[in-house]
């Protein structure tokens, strides 16, 4: 700054000299006089035209200006603030009457020509040049060196290096005067490790209940792995509000640190840590009183209070339980006044009398009038319909603001799945006059169609698929040519097109699915249709025999709706599917087969699944909330309505009858920092009506490796158990293929993931979890026993892109043996392509 000041007063002096002496006579300076400005000439430019020095001080010829003047000093200054030149003076070379002719002298910073760190890796080199401003062609300004200097410094402070120094130091380039070469020397030292905390003062609680309180700033102690023992300055004045939070959690309103310090270890790269504090004495509750409140009585405040006189005084509980602590579903005064309509309510936390220990606090309420919604409109919709979009939103001209709902409809919306759940932004514009409010939704749309092109090889042949999900379809525009952008979309139904073909089989899918059916309630119709061929295996392993087929040919038809009751979370479906299996000289590997391995099995069933979620926001990234599942589904008795005997099994099994149950559940745990936990319960059970005609040979499970369930349409469910392999827990029979896996009658499974989110930006969404988990496959209910169960634990990674739907690869570790081996199962690695969240 003084260097500036002392540029702009030469300048002057300058200015003023040339003026007093120039050729044309001394002008009149007691005053100020306008000039014409009529050119303006730049000397001492090296790399800049003189076009863009002029144009950089903003002086245009023809223009007015005042000698001495505003326009001026303006324009030096504009030099100066470009940071392209370290010295700026200007001169009157002639003045003619009232026309003034400038000339700018200017000296030039020199450019940055080259760059070389020493002392750190390429790759962190690039790092720090894209982080700061030093790159090449850049002005080489003392501010630019400092500023990197400190940053560089800064970041391996942070990071525990102490001692860490940085020194840029420049030479002249042989080539160009102009230009310096740049060399920045980077020593980080060593990780500087804390080896005491010393706490001073403390009487109330020990000193290593004071350490536990310092979450991220731990001491130097062998076998901790799970927290450095580094110094980091932020981590540490956040551990020492979360401390004093202790303290006023625990009675203690007063407590407050003292003094802080760090001494260092002579020879060695440690440091102590020293908090002196100040504790003070424990307050208890002596009232709490209530003023202002006329909607809800004093009695019903208090039971969400749940705080009573002569309690242990906790104003961080206190706020809480009066203001909200900020997630989706506080139990709150304030939230309770904010989901009835009170928008403008006020509620303030006052302590109007202290005495001794005991402290009477005052929940001030200013009620003031309920707010209705005047108006509700969203943004950044292109693609997607005004009124798929509306009718999910539970907020509607008219009705009373709520909290709530605002929050309900951004989970709605995220459910959806066309749109980053993360950027979803309600803006409220209240209008106090007239007690409403106005809410625009922003939003930001994402690709919500997928495709699947893959191609492999496996089992002795070429496997290749096409699959194609279009998640916000438009069928009532699929013939107008107008609304091909390049498929009508916008409508939120789902089309779904699925081909796999490989010597050995084919198959192919087609479902559609329209959530809002006549557009006026939620009610959902769902229809998909399929057919797969199986063929067997020749004379070897790569012959296919195309006399062994399995033709498998279904239909369903549902109709989902949401319920209001017990709450509207729930949703309730019914469908009605029909399956024939075709069974022509080939063995599947089922329990029973059929007789001569011909047959021909009809599938009419009835399912019904009864659904709870409330997870949310995120449909890829859940963080709090849960999803209950109950489903059954169930033939008709047929056995039960005659006294038929089955001569065979082809009999029995030509008309399927059997009853299936189930269950799952999973919770979603918001944890610190970033991290989720979710948590995960299943159990499945396949039964009969009818002992004598035994079990059937389809829908059952199938327990082991990636969960994946590609072109199984014989209604198995392929439950996913992480350090196994495919199926591989499952019963097995023999055929003339080999060892086939047949399925079982029961299973149960029970795991838990901890996720962290590393991006969930709308064009990839990926994060890291670890994940232990257990489960088991069981031949029926008599040998169903839930605690012999194989356990595995692992780690993985899911990546979410719009168009390719979930890509993830799982390690995971299996602790025990697979059936019929002694070893255990250990390492296995699992693709995830394309499976539920």
């Amino acid at each position: 700054m003084n260097k500036l000041l002392k540029n702009y007063l030469l300048t002057l002096i300058l200015f003023v000299t040339n003026l007093v002496f120039s050729q044309d006579g001394q002008p009149d300076l007691s005053t100020t006089k306008r000039y014409l400005l009529g050119g303006v000439t730049v000397t001492g430019t090296n790399e800049f035209s003189e076009e863009s020095v002029i144009s950089y001080s903003g002086l245009k010829t023809g223009q007015e200006i005042k000698i001495p003047g505003d326009k001026l000093t303006s324009a030096i200054k504009k030099l100066h603030k470009s940071n392209k030149f370290s010295d700026v003076e200007v001169y009157a070379t002639k003045i003619d009457g009232n026309t003034i002719y400038l000339e700018i002298a200017i000296k030039e910073l020199p450019q940055i020509n080259k760059i070389t760190f020493l002392g750190v890796s390429k790759s962190k080199a690039k790092t720090f040049q894209k982080d700061t401003e030093l790159a090449t062609g850049k002005m080489l300004t003392e501010n630019l060196v400092t500023s990197t200097e400190n940053y560089i410094r800064q970041y391996y402070v942070d990071k525990g290096y102490l001692k860490a120094s940085v020194n840029i130091t420049t030479k002249p380039n042989a080539t160009n005067a102009n230009q310096r070469d740049a060399i920045v020397r980077i020593d980080k030292g060593d990780l500087v490790k804390i080896k005491e905390i010393v706490i001073v003062g403390n009487e109330q609680f020990e000193d290593k209940d004071v350490r536990k309180a310092l979450k991220d700033t731990k001491r130097k102690f062998w076998g901790r792995f799970w927290k450095r023992s580094k110094y980091v300055e932020d981590a540490f004045e956040e551990d020492k509000k979360k401390l004093i939070d202790k303290y006023r959690r625990k009675g203690f309103r007063d407590a407050r640190i003292l003094s802080d310090s760090i001494s260092w270890n002579e020879g060695k790269n440690t440091i102590n840590l020293h908090i002196e504090l100040e504790e003070g004495i424990k307050y208890f509750y002596k009232d709490i009183l209530f003023l202002g409140n006329k909607t809800y009585q004093t009695d019903f405040l208090q039971r969400i209070l749940k705080i009573e006189k002569g309690d242990v005084y906790d104003s961080k509980t206190l706020e809480e339980r009066v203001k909200g602590d900020g997630s989706p579903d506080s139990e709150d005064i304030s939230t309770l006044y904010q989901n009835n309509g009170y928008l403008f309510s006020q509620i303030n936390l006052v302590e109007t009398k202290v005495e001794n220990d005991s402290i009477t606090v005052e929940i001030r309420i200013h009620e003031d009038d309920p707010a209705t919604i005047s108006h509700v409109s969203v943004t950044g919709n292109e693609r997607t319909n005004d009124h798929v979009i509306f009718r999910e939103l539970r907020t509607r001209p008219g009705d009373l603001y709520s909290k709530d709902n605002i929050i309900r409809s951004i989970r709605e919306l995220g459910q959806m799945g066309f749109f980053d759940a993360e950027n979803i932004t309600p803006d409220l514009k209240p209008n106090y006059a007239d007690k409403t409010v106005a809410i625009e939704y922003s939003l930001e749309e994402k690709g919500s169609s997928q495709i699947e092109l893959q191609g492999g090889y496996g089992g002795g042949s070429f496997i290749g698929t096409l699959g194609l999900s279009f998640n916000n379809f438009s069928i009532r525009n699929i013939f107008n040519k107008e609304e091909y952008k390049p498929l009508p979309l916008g409508d939120g139904q789902q089309l779904s097109l699925r081909l796999q073909a490989s010597r050995f089989n084919t198959s192919n899918s087609i479902s559609f699915t329209e959530p809002w059916l006549g557009g006026k309630k939620p009610r959902s119709l769902t229809f998909s249709i399929y057919n797969q061929k199986q063929y067997g295996y020749g004379s070897s392993y790569y012959d296919v025999d195309k006399s062994q087929e399995l033709n498998i040919f279904g239909i369903s038809v549902g109709i989902g709706e949401r319920l209001k009751w017990p709450d509207d979370y729930f949703t309730i479906s019914n469908a009605i599917s029909y399956r024939r299996y075709k069974v022509d000289n080939y063995n599947f590997g089922s329990i029973i087969a059929f007789d001569d391995n011909q047959g021909v099995s009809h599938n009419l069933s009835y399912n019904v699944t009864l659904q709870r979620n409330s997870a949310g926001p995120s449909l890829i990234f859940p963080r709090y909330g849960s999803t209950f599942t109950v489903e059954g589904k169930f033939t008709p008795p047929y056995s039960l309505f005659s006294n038929k005997e089955y001569d065979s099994n082809n009999e029995k099994f030509e008309l399927l009858e059997y009853y299936k149950i189930n269950l799952k559940a999973k919770w979603y745990t918001a944890l610190v920092d970033k991290f989720v936990l979710m948590t995960n319960v299943q159990f499945g059970y396949l039964g009969s009506y009818n002992s004598e005609k035994g079990e059937i040979p389809f829908e059952r499970y199938y327990v082991g490796g990636d969960g994946l369930n590609t072109n199984s349409f014989d209604g198995r469910e392929v439950i996913g158990l992480r350090g196994y392999e495919n199926s591989s827990l499952s019963g097995f029979a023999t055929g003339t293929n080999g060892d086939l896996t047949s399925g079982d009658n029961v299973y149960d499974k029970f795991s838990m993931e901890v996720r962290y989110p590393i991006t969930l930006k709308p064009s990839a969404s990926i994060y890291a979890l670890g994940f232990v988990e257990a489960g088991n496959s069981y031949s029926d209910f008599n040998n169903f026993n839930p605690f012999d169960i194989k356990k595995s634990a692992g780690f993985g990674i899911r990546i979410f892109m719009p168009a390719f739907g979930l890509l993830g690869i799982d390690f995971g570790h299996g602790f025990d043996n697979v059936p019929g081996a002694v070893e255990k199962s250990g390492w296995q690695t699992h693709f995830i392509i394309g499976q539920q969240f």
